[in-house]
């Protein structure tokens, strides 16, 4: 591997384990995700019978993976589970077998080059105990932190129950990574274009911020916790002077949030994953260049295709770039 110095660290990638059908059974016979390998190195994710979503190898063969982070001279590239994995919608008692097998899975893919691969836990946020005990157990069992997805049902970032999770990995020093599922609009808005994913995904994004902020809920929980959005945070840069100014003007946005939204970017992290130089530009002057890493989306087809290139084609000082390319990461994950 490179210097750290030069090292390049991509913090937001994807993976999904060869869940074979009859697997996949045990948590719901008619919806559960697994994976449908052909012979020629594609896939398919299924939910049942029903196809979800066209894969490559790459999502699960870690060989094939390490190939393609030496095409792109990416060093380290820490993997997480695609949400449809979550089971946040089962009982516990199938969700939390469901979520340790699929964090033992991501541990045996991170196993051919514990050098080159890490990964970020699952747990099953419908039961705060559980999700807090399998974030230590995977933890112990060399997970660098958890992602999860930014609301449960109609819990948001600020509900009590998801408070007394953060507040357990800050405790726990268990960074964590929150990423949009399950996106607001529903099959007649959203209905053709992939307009979940480009207007709904960033909207969940920023709801999630904006959910800590306003809410007052950064008041409450330690310093000491370690929270990365997805997909730059999404809306958030671009819509923080419309929140300030509302901040400023009406009493209801001030009820439960002390001071200026603004004053809380030191409080979480975003990735990089917005595709756009003057987009990064902007992101990194409202986060500052110590709160965002790069993150790919990889394998997926809306991830950065040419990972780190946006980074490295920006006009940021050589300093910034390294933060931003694996320095800031290396702080955040403890790696």
């Amino acid at each position: 591997m490179k210097q750290a110095a030069s090292s390049v660290i991509d913090i937001h990638s994807h993976f999904f384990p060869p869940i074979t059908q009859a697997e996949a059974a045990s948590l719901d016979p008619e919806k559960a995700p697994w994976l449908q390998v052909n012979g020629d190195e594609h896939g398919m994710i299924m939910t049942g019978d029903k196809p979800f979503r066209p894969v490559y190898s790459a999502l699960w063969d870690p060989a094939r993976r390490i190939a393609e982070m030496d095409a792109a001279e990416v060093d380290l590239q820490i993997m997480c589970a695609t949400p449809v994995m979550f089971g946040y919608n089962y009982p516990i008692a199938l969700a939390l077998p469901w979520a340790q097998r699929m964090n033992d899975y991501a541990i045996e893919l991170c196993a051919h080059n514990p050098q080159r691969l890490k990964t970020l836990a699952q747990v099953p946020l419908q039961n705060i105990d559980a999700a807090c005990q399998e974030a230590s157990r995977a933890k112990s069992i060399g997970h660098i932190g958890v992602q999860i997805g930014n609301h449960f049902g109609n819990k948001d970032m600020d509900d009590a129950d998801m408070l007394t999770f953060l507040t357990h990995c800050a405790n726990e020093d268990i960074p964590l990574l929150v990423h949009p599922w399950d996106m607001m609009g529903g099959d007649q808005r959203m209905k053709k274009w992939m307009l979940p994913w480009l207007v709904a995904m960033p909207a969940e994004t920023q709801l999630g911020i904006l959910s800590l902020i306003l809410s007052g809920a950064f008041e409450k929980l330690p310093r000491s916790l370690k929270i990365c959005f997805a997909h730059g945070g999404g809306s958030f840069a671009f819509l923080l002077g419309r929140v300030d100014n509302a901040w400023r003007e009406r009493d209801i946005i001030r009820e439960d949030c002390p001071n200026l939204p603004s004053s809380y970017v030191d409080r979480f992290y975003v990735d990089s994953a917005v595709f756009d130089t003057r987009a990064l530009e902007l992101l990194v002057d409202v986060m500052g260049e110590e709160r965002v890493m790069l993150g790919s989306d990889y394998p997926y087809p809306l991830g950065e295709q040419k990972i780190g290139k946006l980074i490295r084609d920006s006009r940021f000082s050589s300093q910034a770039r390294d933060r931003l390319l694996s320095g800031n990461a290396r702080q955040f994950f403890g790696i």
